[in-house]
């Protein structure tokens, strides 16, 4: 009997300036935060249920291949989203002190 090799997967795709599992709209990002929070990838794959376990797996992988420039695209876009928490803290103090205490009070019944 003789069994075909499948072609190895590309499950990552690099698109609009992020990283994304290929044929989503899921990105990177979430896979490997969650992985990095110490998720296992069957949990990771029950929190996404559009992934498939093999995806998540694909992603995680690929994460670890790419260690150092995933971590520098992450490090970059936690600097994006501090400096836009800054303006809209800035445009709009009221509204971001009802955002901050909805977030502690959260926080308080967990």
């Amino acid at each position: 009997m003789t069994v075909a090799l499948k072609r190895a997967k590309r499950y990552i795709e690099q698109r609009d300036g992020g990283y994304w599992i290929e044929g989503t709209r899921i990105s990177l990002d979430s896979v490997v935060y969650a992985f990095l929070n110490g998720e296992s990838p069957e949990s990771i794959a029950q929190n996404f249920p559009l992934l498939s376990l093999e995806q998540v797996y694909g992603a995680i992988t690929f994460y670890l291949a790419n260690r150092e420039l995933i971590d520098t695209y992450l490090k970059e876009g936690e600097k994006e989203f501090e400096k836009l928490q800054q303006s809209l803290r800035e445009k709009n103090p009221p509204l971001y002190q009802k955002l901050k205490a909805a977030q502690i009070q959260k926080h308080n019944k967990a």
